[in-house]
């Protein structure tokens, strides 16, 4: 399911980071060592078909390296 954020991610949270995070070596392997953080914050995503919605998302980022693997967690209202 294919989607893009098309407003301010609000609400945003730390759930996991460094060693907490159970998918820490795949992410060191494909972009590189850094301070990887597992966050979660509500924004109104844009689908392929047009139709926008807010959702709960989830991702990684670390300083440098930014923003990754974006993940529909639920569908809020």
């Amino acid at each position: 399911m294919r989607f893009g954020i098309v407003s301010a991610i609000v609400d945003e949270q730390t759930i996991a980071q460094g060693r907490g995070i159970h998918e820490l070596a795949r992410l060191r392997r494909l972009y590189g060592a850094g301070k990887w953080r597992k966050r979660k914050g509500i924004a109104r995503i844009r689908f392929n078909d047009g139709t926008t919605r807010t959702a709960e998302l989830h991702w990684y980022e670390a300083h440098g390296i930014g923003r990754k693997e974006f993940k529909i967690k639920r569908f809020i209202k």
